[in-house]
C-alpha cells in the first residue's frame, strides 16, 4: 500500500524557516515525478514546486527566490526548505507524486490540461504551515 506522509509544518513568523519533508512507504520516488503543493482556506491547490527523476525541478513564481525542492530518492525523501516565509504563505502542505511524467514540462502540462488532483496519483494527508505577521 502506498503512503505518503508530510512532517515538519508548524507555525513561524514571518521571516523565519520551515523544512517540509515527506516520506514514502510502498512506493520508491526514482524514476518518479514529485512535487509539492498547498491549499489555503477558500482558495483552489496550487503547485508550490516540482521535481523530475533527473533531478530538474521548477517553483512558482510565488515562491521563486525562496523555497527549494529536493528529494533523496535512496531513501525515497522529499523536501522542500521553505525560507524568507510570509503570511501568505499560510496554507496546508501536501507532496505528491506520479509515474506518468518524465520530465517538469510534461507535468505541468498535464497540470494545465487535466488539473492537479488528476496529475498526481499518490497524495499525502498534509501538514499545516502557519506564518504570522
Amino acid at each position: 500500500q502506498v503512503q505518503l506522509v508530510e512532517s515538519g509544518g508548524g507555525s513561524v513568523q514571518a521571516g523565519g524557516s520551515l523544512r517540509l519533508s515527506c516520506a514514502a512507504s510502498g512506493y520508491s520516488f526514482a524514476r518518479r515525478f514529485t512535487g509539492w503543493f498547498r491549499q489555503a482556506p477558500g482558495k483552489e491547490r496550487e503547485a508550490v514546486a516540482l521535481i523530475d527523476s533527473y533531478g530538474s525541478t521548477t517553483v512558482s513564481d510565488s515562491v521563486k527566490g525562496r523555497f527549494t525542492i529536493s528529494q533523496d530518492n535512496a531513501k525515497d525523501n522529499l523536501f522542500l526548505q521553505m525560507n524568507s516565509l510570509k503570511p501568505e504563505d499560510t496554507a496546508t502542505y501536501y507532496c505528491a507524486a506520479d509515474k506518468r511524467w518524465g520530465t517538469v514540462s510534461a507535468a505541468m502540462e498535464a497540470i494545465q490540461t487535466y488539473g492537479i488532483l488528476t496529475s498526481f496519483t499518490f497524495w499525502g494527508q498534509g501538514t499545516q504551515v502557519t506564518v504570522s505577521s
